[in-house]
């Protein structure tokens, strides 16, 4: 083999590769943030330093085709084509049967969610099928007493399982279908890469059932208790108590301000303004909303009575406690797209618009501890859990609204007469995809007219479904493989991989590069890793002089296999805080089903590939 030596461009370019890949990782810059810094350097860098060696000439503007990218078109398509199913509630029948399952055979329950999860995602994006599926698992645990710990973490990785099954399964495989495509090399059909995936994916759906459960501590979720932990109450001033003749903000100074006083009633009719020099007499009666034990508090350092809000008979005591009539707590997950996504409380107006009080803030960066306090300012990243309680009536209107992921401990799930209209939708551009009617990407673009024409979804909705981190790591991932490839550098990565794996079997090397992929795609975005791995492979093959299907589809699996790190997909964070996970649960499950998964891949891929 002839060495290659990497020109100026080329070592800027693996330079940017390496930073970029840093970039990705750091939790404190949005990754659409660090997506625009790597475009924009490379597009500066290329634009004052053109690229031009022999007949290969690259610039500022070759850099800007991944946002007209066939495979990103197709992703976004199928965002918006999926989010009708989510907002109609088209898999609520599916979710019906699963539900009742666990309430009767809950071991073979969780075989059919992980199976039911498997194959929805192999043509719908994972992340609508775990929101559909955590209420579930929630709400069944509630009443069954099981640990829900032991089962939304193995659902969460078969969801994962299945989008490696088909091209449309998850973004990265469009991905890297359609850049293999570009560089003039075979089109994979929908289903040309299913069999060895329900081989070794098998194996890992079992390990899930089986082992997983037995892997994993029980955690207890935030909604482990479901008692309100809020108390409506109201304090009667009593005369020669510490209250009497004092103003509110005295009373107010006397609890350290941490008395929340909705309203003063003074007469039957008459109701006082919250005034701070308002005066307090005997008989007044403070409507207050807090814990049992800061209730009991504020009596004892008021010297006042405390009494249920609607009873004004019987003073709070043994025989008879503080009551939440109609109050329940609730989950609400934070997802991409919803309105608390990268926002405070406080800018969502959350308390005003939706009549809940929130209660606790649990992150999905650090979910052992729990926030409290002032909650209102705290900006919501995707996977933190907000704790809320309010009534039952202002809960079901949070979850039926669609626009925000709610556990609540029940298994009602929305569901419009619009749902067959979706449901079909789906159907129809996954069946002329499949069929070769259409290419996926002008089947997706009809998907979505579709789902407009039948009023499935509006174009707000339509354009809440797009994720901008997706579609700016895509570009920029993009851009970056194409410096790559362009300025041979791709080649120069490949030539080093060949020559220090020179004395291995091909199926060796082969197995090697399957486990690179899944190291990186545990850091970095797995579209990342997926984009930069593809021409690496391809070239990585040429160099060997075998076919490059196979070495292309160890990138595809091997960027797939986010398990070991909560942070490796989206899902796996939704799954963090609302499971009560541990970093170390990820590791503990994630681990062992990587090596089944390399070790299956390594075997199954040469015996179905000729080399």
């Amino acid at each position: 083999m002839q060495a290659i030596t990497p020109d100026a461009h080329g070592v800027a370019v693996l330079l940017l590769t390496a930073a970029a890949l840093v970039l990705f990782t750091r939790d404190q810059i949005p990754l659409e943030t660090s997506s625009l810094i790597v475009l924009i350097l490379l597009i500066t860098g290329f634009q004052l330093f053109p690229y031009q060696h022999g007949d290969a000439s690259l610039g500022a503007a070759d850099f800007f085709a991944g946002f007209g990218n066939e495979a990103l078109i197709t992703i976004c398509a199928l965002m918006i084509v999926g989010k009708a199913l989510e907002t109609t509630g088209a898999l609520q029948p599916l979710a019906a049967i699963v539900g009742r399952a666990w309430s009767a055979r809950p071991l073979l329950a969780l075989l059919i969610t992980l199976i039911a999860g498997a194959v929805l995602s192999a043509f719908m994006n994972n992340t609508p099928i775990v929101v559909l599926l955590m209420p579930i698992l929630v709400g069944v645990s509630l009443r069954v007493k099981f640990p829900v710990s032991g089962v939304m973490l193995p659902m969460g990785l078969a969801t994962i399982i299945g989008g490696m099954s088909t091209t449309i399964g998850t973004s990265t495989n469009l991905l890297v279908v359609g850049i293999a495509q570009d560089m003039g090399l075979k089109s994979f059909g929908m289903f040309d890469f299913m069999l060895p995936v329900a081989i070794v994916g098998g194996v890992g759906i079992i390990f899930l059932w089986l082992i997983a459960p037995r892997l994993l501590p029980d955690r207890i979720p935030p909604m482990a208790d479901t008692s309100p932990r809020v108390f409506s109450a109201q304090l009667h001033i009593k005369e020669g108590g510490f209250a009497d003749g004092k103003t509110l903000s005295e009373i107010l100074a006397k609890t350290n301000g941490d008395m929340r006083v909705d309203k003063i009633q003074r007469t039957e009719s008459l109701f006082l303004a919250k005034l701070p020099s308002v005066i307090l007499q005997p008989g007044d009666r403070l409507f207050v909303k807090d814990s049992p034990e800061n209730l009991k508090h504020y009596e004892t350092e008021l010297g006042a009575t405390l009494f249920n809000v609607s009873d004004n008979e019987h003073p709070i005591d043994d025989e008879t406690p503080l009551k939440a009539e109609g109050q329940q707590l609730a989950e609400v997950v934070v997802t991409r797209g919803s309105p608390l996504h990268l926002r405070s409380l406080a800018a969502a107006e959350f308390s005003s618009s939706y009549g809940l009080l929130p209660l606790a803030i649990h992150r999905a960066r650090a979910p052992s501890s729990q926030v409290t306090g002032d909650l209102n300012a705290i900006r919501l990243r995707a996977g933190d859990v907000l704790l809320v309680q309010g009534t039952s009536d202002a809960i079901k209107s949070l979850k039926e609204g669609g626009s925000m992921l709610v556990l609540d401990g029940t298994m009602d799930l929305p569901h419009t007469h619009l749902a067959n209209r979706a449901l079909g939708i789906m159907a129809l551009v996954v069946l002329v995809a499949a069929l070769g009617i259409m290419p996926i990407s002008v089947a997706a673009i009809v998907g979505v007219g579709l789902t407009l024409a039948f009023g499935c979804l509006n174009w707000r909705d339509a354009a809440s479904a797009l994720s901008t981190p997706v579609i700016m790591i895509i570009v920029a991932s993009l851009a970056l493989g194409k410096a790559l490839m362009g300025t041979g550098m791709a080649d120069f990565l490949a030539f080093g991989f060949v020559s220090a794996a020179a004395d291995m079997p091909v199926e060796l090397i082969l197995s090697l590069f399957i486990l690179i992929m899944t190291v990186l795609t545990n850091v970095v975005s797995n579209n990342a890793a997926a984009v930069i791995g593809t021409p690496i492979a391809v070239a990585v093959a040429q160099r060997l002089g075998v076919t490059p299907e196979p070495f292309i589809l160890a990138v595809l699996f091997g960027a797939n296999m986010s398990y070991a790190t909560p942070f490796g997909y989206q899902t796996n964070l939704l799954i963090l805080s609302a499971g009560g996970y541990k970093f170390s649960d990820f590791m503990r499950v994630g681990i062992p089903l990587t090596i089944v998964m390399w070790i299956g891949f390594s075997l199954v891929l040469p015996m179905l590939y000729d080399f």
